[in-house]
């Protein structure tokens, strides 16, 4: 087998608003690779690579008939050209490897084989293996042991086992030569009866006549209450809300060293809370004591599975209410609060910094 590691740069978590799936970059086009279905409702999301380096990525073009969408990145990524294959040279039983970002875990590679070259599935053919495929794996190549992509991942057979289908590599060109027939600014969208490009929102295709669903082809996916009130708390950081989006009301990012997540717990509480550090295996009384101490309110410290926590809860019906602006303040102020205790801890107590924190920023 090839060395993939070039490949392997390629690939990119793609996070949403309603959860995340994957990509993989084309150097030749300038685009981000992936499924209609992982940014459906977005126009602007963030993409990440192996090392947590995470950048936004504009939606340009959508083919909802093939459920695949091209992303511009906001910036250039240094990264060598990808190559296809030709999908007529692709046999039954040849090895593949699924790349991606499984449940939104770090980067992650399964190995199959090809069960079906062209498998007949809601009128569409796909290359059919038996390869692992879970939630997240959507939009991230299919490649071959030479590294060169053969497809790109889309479903599977829930009912199923080891039933996973990737879009051959011949519709991905085919899709991607339209890049060049669309508007530089515009946002694109594929007819789904035809090859015409659509850039206004209209209720019939002007090139076919077909009707089209408006909300499905342009619909952009409205923001809660909760959800705005949120992105000002991280604006007010001084972050990009979009860069930390992972999930419906859902947000994770580094602030220094100290891991952030925000979302609803129960339905009914606003909570905000950090993994500092693992327990000492020395002066753990001493520890407790100030932990007891109540020493940072509003927020609270505890300890859960050996890690010790920050956090702060609010009721969601407080954010509509005189206490928002404190709230958004305490939101905040607990982020910057989190990064400097998660050091205190370590060298007052002699804890270690937990898995997840960013221990470049220490």
């Amino acid at each position: 087998m090839a060395d993939l590691d070039h490949v392997f740069q390629l690939v990119f978590k793609i996070k949403t608003s309603r959860g995340s799936g994957s990509g993989f970059f084309s150097k030749k086009h300038g685009v981000i690779i992936t499924n209609h279905h992982v940014i459906d409702g977005e126009r602007e999301v963030a993409v990440e690579n192996a090392c947590n380096s995470a950048m936004k990525a504009e939606v340009i073009l959508v083919s909802p008939k093939y459920d695949l969408a091209f992303l511009r990145p906001s910036r250039s990524i240094e990264a060598p050209e990808i190559s296809f294959s030709n999908v007529e040279d692709l046999k039954v039983m040849d090895k593949v490897l699924v790349l991606g970002y499984p449940f939104g875990y770090p980067f992650n590679v399964t190995e199959g084989i090809v069960s079906s070259v062209r498998q007949l599935v809601n009128g569409q053919y796909y290359i059919q293996t038996d390869a692992a495929i879970n939630p997240g794996n959507s939009g991230g190549p299919m490649i071959l042991p030479d590294g060169s992509v053969i497809g790109i991942t889309t479903c599977k057979l829930n009912e199923a086992e080891n039933m996973g289908f990737s879009l051959p590599a011949d519709m991905i060109g085919r899709e991607l030569g339209l890049l060049e027939r669309r508007q530089p600014t515009a946002y694109s969208v594929r007819c789904p009866s035809c090859s015409a490009l659509l850039e206004q929102e209209d209720e019939y295709c002007e090139n076919c006549g077909v009707s089209l669903d408006l909300k499905k082809l342009f619909g952009k996916t409205p923001m809660t209450g909760f959800s705005v009130f949120a992105e000002e708390a991280i604006e007010k950081m001084g972050i990009d809300p979009v860069l930390t989006r992972n999930g419906y009301e859902f947000w994770e990012f580094h602030k220094g060293s100290a891991l952030i997540r925000i979302f609803v717990y129960r339905s009914s509480y606003l909570t905000v809370t950090c993994p500092l550090v693992k327990l000492p295996t020395e002066n753990l009384t001493e520890l407790y004591r100030y932990l007891l101490s109540d020493p940072i309110k509003p927020y609270v410290l505890g300890v859960h599975d050996g890690i010790v926590y920050i956090s702060y809860r609010a009721h969601l019906s407080d954010i509509g209410s005189s206490h928002a602006g404190s709230i958004r303040d305490c939101i905040v102020n607990m982020t910057a609060a989190a990064d400097e205790l998660d050091k205190l801890l370590v060298e007052r107590f002699g804890c270690e910094l937990s898995d997840e924190a960013d221990k470049r920023a220490v």
